[in-house]
């Protein structure tokens, strides 16, 4: 099974969706699903003494600008395995320029974590929760010589309308009628 592809895509809504863990909060492996195979590759060891923030992954049955799943960070007070499937729903998001194209961050809550889904959008987080994702996406490359700046934070209802259209990309992409 390739999670990207073959999850069914009733599962995958913008308000309500699965997200596929592929790093765990607190590693420095960055790893990815390969997508030809599906299976979780190691892409590398992080260069800097930094760590994820929160629970890494992406969002099946979608299709980024930078030709990759939506990416999305879970928060939860706990790190979880990598290839888990935990159904969230989408608090806001971060845009970046990652080696000068625009990269986004959906920040997601889990469904079943009582320590965050309290939160309905990404302007109610404590301030520091935001500031450590910022600065890690800010300085997480840096001893690799690449540059990645945080552009902007939005809220919900933008974020919503970013899943949607990455769900509408990727089914333009790789759905036949």
């Amino acid at each position: 099974m390739n999670i990207w592809h073959d999850l069914d895509e009733s599962r995958i809504a913008p308000e309500n969706f699965i997200a596929c863990i592929e790093i765990s909060k607190g590693s420095k492996n960055k790893y990815e699903v390969d997508k030809d195979t599906g299976m979780l590759r190691l892409d590398r060891i992080l260069y800097t003494s930094t760590h994820y923030p929160a629970n890494y992954g992406f969002i099946p049955r979608t299709y980024a600008d930078d030709g990759d799943p939506l990416d999305v960070l879970v928060l939860c007070s706990e790190p979880l395995v990598p290839l888990s499937l935990v159904q969230c729903y989408p608090i806001g998001h971060i845009t970046m320029i990652d080696d000068g194209a625009e990269d986004i961050k959906v920040i997601a809550v889990p469904f079943k974590e009582p320590n965050m889904n309290c939160y309905e959008d990404i302007s109610q987080l404590p301030p520091h929760i935001l500031n450590e994702i910022k600065h890690f996406f800010g300085v997480y490359k840096q001893l690799e010589g690449k540059i990645m700046t945080v552009l902007e934070i939005y809220g919900r209802n933008d974020t919503d309308k970013v899943i949607a259209k990455a769900m509408a990309e990727y089914k333009a992409r790789y759905v036949k009628d």
